[in-house]
Parts: C-alpha cells; sequence; structure tokens
C-alpha cells in the first residue's frame, strides 16, 4: 500500500517534473525521452510520475534499480571481471535521454555493512564512463536531473520514526500537504535565489563560520556564485557554494549522523591546514571515515560549502538521508561542507568553460567522492568584506539579510 495518498503522489509527480524542467538549460520537446530511475519499494511514486511524463508527450523509459541484496551480492559476492562489468549500451543511453528522474527508496541501509569499502569503490569505477556522458551532456544543459526519495520501512527505522510519521514529515518536507505544490516551491526557488543574489553581491573575500566545536574559515574564490534551488534535488532548501579548497583551514564539525555504504558516521571533526584535512575524528565510524578520505587525491579537501535558513526549511529533524538532512531546518539551520568534488553549478561561467585544467587553476576540488558532513548546531558566519570591514551574514539559524 502506498505509504502518500493518491493526491500526495500527484502532486509529488508534478514537482518533479517541474523540477526536471527547471534543472535543464533548454525546453523539453515533444517525443525526447526520459529515464526513470527507481528503487522497488518506490513504485507508486514511479507510476505516477509514468503517468505525469506521459501527459507532458514525453517518452519514460522505467528503469528499476537494484535491490540492496542485489547491490551486496554484487560489491561483495562476485569476482573481479563481475564487479568491473560495465552495463552495455549506458553510454549511448545516456547519450539519447534529454531527462533522468531517480527516485531513491532504499529497503535495508545496512546492507552493505560488510562489504570492503574498497570493493565498493571498484565497482562503482565501473559506471565511470557512462558517468562522464551524462555529466558532460548536463553541464552543456542538454540534460535536465532530479532526484528525490521515497518513504520506506528502512528509513523510518533509521530515524527512530515510525513509518506513518517518517511519511508525513516527507511529505511536509516536499510542500505535499500546501494548496498549489509546485507553485509554493516556485516561490522558494524565487526566495533563495533573492537570497543568492545578496550574497554574491557583498562580493565576500572570506568566511568564516564559528559554533560551539568548529571555527572554520575559507575565501569564496573567483568565478563563484552561490546557488539555491535548481531542480536537481527534492526538496532543496540550501544555498550552497563550491570555495576555493586551498584556502579552508580550521576545525569543522558535523553533529548530524551520516549514513552511507550501509555505515554509521558521526561527530566527526575534521582540522584542515592549507586546504587539506590533516586530522580526522569521528566518535563512531572513524576507520571507515579514514578509508574514505584516502580514496583519491581530492577525497581530504572541501568541494562544497552549505547553509539553510531555518524560516524556509520544512526538513524538521534527522531523516536518515542526505538529500533531506542537508536541508535540515530545525532550531538552528544547518551548514554542511562535503568532502571531495564541487559543483559547476557554482562558476560564474557557462558550466561547459569549468574544464579540468580551469577548475584547478580556480580552486574547485575534483574527486570521485562528495560526501555531505552537516553541522545543526548554533552557530554564526561572518564575511570579510573588501577593504577589511566584517559583516554577520548569517545567526540563530536564519541570514541577516
Amino acid at each position: 500500500m502506498p505509504h502518500l495518498s493518491p493526491d500526495n503522489l500527484a502532486d509529488y509527480a508534478d514537482i518533479l517534473l517541474w523540477a526536471l524542467r527547471s534543472s535543464r538549460a533548454v525546453p523539453f520537446k515533444n517525443g525526447e525521452l526520459v529515464l526513470l530511475r527507481y528503487d522497488h519499494q518506490a513504485l507508486p511514486l514511479a507510476e505516477a510520475v509514468y503517468a505525469a511524463l506521459m501527459d507532458a508527450h514525453l517518452h519514460p523509459l522505467p528503469l528499476a534499480e537494484p535491490t540492496s541484496f542485489m547491490q551486496a551480492q554484487h560489491f561483495g559476492n562476485s569476482s573481479f571481471g563481475q564487479l568491473t562489468f560495465a552495463q552495455p549500451g549506458l553510454g549511448d543511453l545516456h547519450r539519447a535521454t534529454a531527462g533522468v528522474i531517480t527516485i531513491l527508496a532504499p529497503d535495508d541501509l545496512g546492507s552493505l555493512s560488510e562489504v570492503d569499502p574498497h570493493s565498493i569503490a571498484q565497482g562503482e569505477k565501473a559506471e565511470q564512463a557512462a558517468l562522464a556522458v551524462l555529466d558532460r551532456r548536463r553541464r552543456a544543459g542538454l540534460i535536465g536531473t532530479t532526484v528525490c526519495l521515497y518513504p520506506t520501512s528502512a528509513l523510518a527505522q533509521a530515524s527512530g520514526m515510525p513509518l506513518p510519521e517518517y511519511a508525513e514529515r516527507l511529505a511536509r518536507a516536499c510542500l505535499l500537504y500546501t494548496p498549489d505544490p509546485v507553485a509554493q516551491w516556485k516561490r522558494v526557488k524565487a526566495e533563495l535565489a533573492d537570497i543568492a543574489r545578496w550574497l554574491d553581491s557583498l562580493k565576500m573575500e572570506r568566511l568564516r563560520v564559528q559554533g560551539e566545536h568548529m571555527d572554520l574559515s575559507f575565501e569564496p574564490g573567483a568565478k563563484r556564485r552561490f546557488v539555491g534551488f535548481s531542480g536537481r534535488n527534492v526538496p532543496g532548501f540550501e544555498l550552497y557554494l563550491a570555495p576555493d579548497w586551498r584556502t579552508v583551514s580550521g576545525v569543522y564539525y558535523a553533529d548530524q549522523p551520516s549514513i552511507i555504504w550501509g555505515r554509521l558516521v558521526s561527530q566527526v571533526r575534521l582540522e584542515f591546514h592549507g586546504g587539506v584535512a590533516v586530522q580526522a575524528q569521528a566518535g563512531h565510524g572513524a576507520s571507515f571515515l579514514s578509508g574514505r578520505m584516502e580514496s583519491d587525491g581530492g577525497a581530504r579537501r572541501v568541494g562544497e560549502f552549505s547553509l539553510t535558513d531555518k524560516r524556509i526549511s520544512r526538513v524538521e529533524r534527522f531523516m536518515a538521508h542526505t538529500l533531506l538532512d542537508e536541508n535540515y531546518g530545525g532550531e538552528a539551520g544547518n551548514c554542511h561542507i562535503a568532502l571531495g568534488a564541487a559543483s559547476a553549478q557554482s562558476f560564474t561561467g557557462p558550466a561547459q568553460e569549468l574544464t579540468p585544467e580551469r577548475a584547478e587553476a580556480l580552486g574547485f576540488n575534483a574527486s570521485g567522492l562528495h560526501w555531505d558532513l552537516v553541522n545543526t548546531e548554533p552557530k554564526r558566519v561572518t564575511a570579510q568584506l573588501p577593504g577589511g570591514g566584517r559583516r554577520v551574514i548569517y545567526e540563530n539559524g536564519q541570514f541577516l539579510l
């Protein structure tokens, strides 16, 4: 039985179609192909999205993702040849599609907990060539993408809630209980865009984030902008920036737990010098944290800094999935950093101009990792302005325009 009502599912599908259109630089044309990737427990929402795509005169191609059991078998019970096997034709499929909608609905958050992380990393590399095609076309504005979450018992259990409450909170976070959800998301997008323009207008030379357990500073870097709702994630209440990784210094602390590859990592403390995390500690999952940070040369560097205003966000508590948790509002808002890859969306020029060589010169971090680590504690963010002045831009969980 669906965990969301038929009306909720229809509204959710409309939001995802609008988000997909918002994430693409050019309008969709009748008859274009849209890949509909979904976990099996998300079938009710996948069917609603399929119907919405048909109504929009697009060609939906449904693709069921492997179950948690299948993933555990693939990464933990395979020969090297099986582990590194690349799906035939996936690159061609990415070249042919105009959009990708992904519906995540994990049925077991711990299925990979006993699998060697190196095997998972090796297996994921097999799809890199096909994913690179997708990324190039997305940078060129030719593909729209959006990702969302569907409530499952596994998510509810990990967050400490009964499933009905989890589903209700997810629906609230996605604005499904508003009279016109798409119109409400358009208002959120416009509000975040206004704040982003204000932040960019300050021409900040450096930012300092201070809280009870952290004191981190960095330069935004040249050719940067803050990015609000782009359609790529639903919900999306954050404003983020890809800082110049070379300038990051000080201590960052993530009080919110993170679940990745079946591992729970919590109370993460990172100390940065010269842009690199030279010390890493965790109250739980320290060895896994260290292993992931050794995955490549960019995994110890910062690719993203983000702030969420508690007045805008509708994510009110820990939801056991980064897609929601990075948008946490709560009592004090949140900030988070991402270890690993930077987003080209923060580049002020056309995304396709951010070549690997230019990205390196500008301090956009490159990595196969992108791991969001969230702090929900009270904090103050101070901007150093041109001429030496300072201004508090964020405090008590909200922007101070």
